[in-house]
């Protein structure tokens, strides 16, 4: 079987993490709270198909621990979707690295802030060979001269959208003109 990996999967990419169940994933979910998680379970008939991980992503140790025991609990993980903050500065490294030994070759999905250098990511992190790394960076919408954030059902939107069509970078909504931000 197929094994995701979605870190903030109960927040704005819980339909990213439905949508990974519907395509024949088991889809390990990092999240930290139990009742989001158990809402997003009651929106699947195949609940047993999710694996909830309870970690904080900046414990380190424990997100180690988590990541190591799905992998051997529900085998290699082949694609991860990936929204960290920038308080986590090794968690990104944790998971790439504990993905990349059981794994010959994966996709990770990097989901990235609207002010983000993308060029400074690339250059900072460490992709291992085995993975294909894609950048998914998220903006704003202009509607009738008012601007906004994205909602949850875009962002995970713009995300499907990244995976089925694996793009290197791809923009969900707008990034210019940057003074329009909300």
């Amino acid at each position: 079987m197929k094994h995701a990996l979605v870190v903030a999967g109960t927040g704005m990419l819980s339909d990213v993490s439905l949508w990974l169940v519907e395509q024949g994933y088991h889809v390990s979910i990092v999240a930290r709270n139990p009742k989001r998680m158990e809402e997003l379970m009651s929106k699947t008939i195949s609940s047993e198909k999710i694996t909830p991980l309870f970690v904080n992503y900046t414990n380190e140790e424990k997100l180690q621990e988590q990541i190591s025991d799905t992998i051997k609990k529900n085998g290699n993980i082949n694609i991860v979707v990936a929204w960290i903050h920038s308080i986590a500065e090794n968690a990104l490294s944790i998971i790439t690295n504990k993905v990349s030994k059981s794994q010959k070759e994966w996709e990770l999905f990097h989901i990235l802030g609207s002010s983000t250098d993308l060029r400074k990511i690339q250059q900072k992190i460490s992709v291992p060979g085995n993975c294909l790394y894609h950048q998914v960076q998220l903006g704003f919408v202009v509607e009738n001269n008012y601007s906004r954030w994205l909602t949850n059902k875009e962002i995970s939107l713009g995300t499907i959208t990244a995976i089925k069509t694996k793009q290197k970078q791809m923009i969900v909504g707008q990034l210019e003109p940057w003074e329009d931000r909300p």
